[in-house]
């Protein structure tokens, strides 16, 4: 493909080459000829075709916002003959990076870094890359594009704030269920004795009442589940508000697991992933977090009725923006669904306080930054 540098020669080449012949100048028609010879030149330069592999690689592949990222071009010679200079282009988020990589003897091997944007959360697709080589002139180039495609995760930010309000527990070791695995130190009611049980488990003045002999059934006791819903309707959010409302469920979903709780992380849209604990889970819930978007059909708050908590005992924590009154009702409608429900509004403007509502902690703040400070002072009463 000519160049746009290739495009001036060529028209010096027609247009010297014109006048000179029409007005008799023999010094023109060498400029023309000149001009010619170079790009004669320039295509032979391109007959020797680079026989290289290349491969790319982002490292690392999930970063939080502003937290450096870079892709690697590695480029290895697998000729007999030495490469010419290779021209690379990557495509990252509808922006074009120039890399350029070095000629390479027989069997060379260089790797090239560039360093990515990561000031805004997303998930983004870093290809094709396209690599080519061109004249030491710059007049004609050959490319090919490579359909390889590399992904980067930008997460969100996350504050070090504490876990939710669980709501207490009327135990003092955490609610128990007949389901609640057998070998804790929780009682939970006492039964018949089975062959292998343990006998200083026997309650003796049971077993005398009752002339069976009865055992204390001691299980583990249930931990609070934590919920948190991001409301992903585009309605109640201005700016960047949405991005504070997804710093800040990743923040309290990142704390409950911190904290040792199952955590649960909802969409209003319908993404969802499922109650888990530890890093892997962490993982999963600030992948999604990573590339949600809101929506304009999305049903926001109203989505909550449809959300039935996974069992007894679930904390839930809901993140908007500035939603209309009725959609926050949604809220006091499944309230009596859970042991604590918490609510935390971004984007408010004018410093206004939060509308109260029955049995629910509720923080209406402008910023994510805001809403660490508020909920620390709020739960670490």
């Amino acid at each position: 493909m000519i160049t746009r540098s290739g495009v001036a020669v060529v028209v010096v080449a027609v247009v010297f080459g014109v006048a000179g012949f029409v007005l008799r100048y023999p010094e023109l028609v060498v400029v023309s000829g000149a001009a010619a010879s170079a790009l004669l030149v320039a295509g032979g330069w391109l007959l020797v075709s680079p026989n290289v592999t290349i491969s790319r690689e982002v490292r690392p592949a999930r970063v939080v916002e502003g937290e450096a990222a870079f892709g690697y071009v590695t480029v290895t010679n697998v000729s007999n003959r030495r490469c010419p200079p290779i021209q690379a282009e990557e495509r990252i988020a509808g922006a074009t990076v120039d890399i350029a990589l070095p000629s390479l003897g027989p069997g060379g091997r260089t790797e090239r870094g560039y360093p990515i944007p990561t000031g805004r959360r997303g998930v983004f697709e870093i290809g094709p890359l396209t690599v080519g080589h061109s004249d030491p002139l710059r007049l004609v180039h050959v490319g090919q594009s490579r359909p390889e495609r590399s992904v980067l995760r930008v997460r969100p930010r996350v504050h070090d704030v504490g876990p939710m309000p669980t709501g207490g527990s009327p135990d003092l070791d955490g609610p128990t269920t007949n389901e609640a695995p057998q070998g804790g130190v929780a009682f939970h009611s006492l039964r018949e004795y089975v062959r292998g049980d343990d006998l200083r488990l026997v309650h003796w003045r049971s077993t005398a009442r009752t002339g069976t002999l009865m055992v204390r059934h001691n299980v583990v006791p249930n931990e609070p589940t934590m919920m948190v819903v991001l409301d992903t309707s585009a309605a109640p959010y201005a700016e960047d508000s949405f991005e504070d409302a997804v710093r800040v469920a990743a923040s309290l979903t990142l704390s409950g697991h911190t904290h040792g709780f199952p955590v649960e992380l909802w969409t209003t849209g319908g993404e969802r992933v499922a109650a888990g604990r530890g890093a892997a889970s962490a993982d999963v819930a600030l992948d999604l977090l990573a590339g949600v978007r809101p929506h304009d059909a999305d049903p926001g708050l109203a989505a909550l009725t449809g959300m039935s908590p996974s069992a007894a005992g679930v904390a839930l924590g809901v993140v908007t923006g500035q939603p209309a009154g009725e959609l926050l009702g949604a809220v006091s409608t499944v309230r009596r669904r859970y042991s604590m429900v918490s609510v935390v509004q971004v984007g408010e403007r004018f410093g206004r306080p939060a509308a109260p509502m029955s049995g629910a902690m509720v923080i209406n703040v402008r910023t994510s930054d805001e809403f660490a400070a508020v909920w620390d002072s709020r739960t670490r009463r």
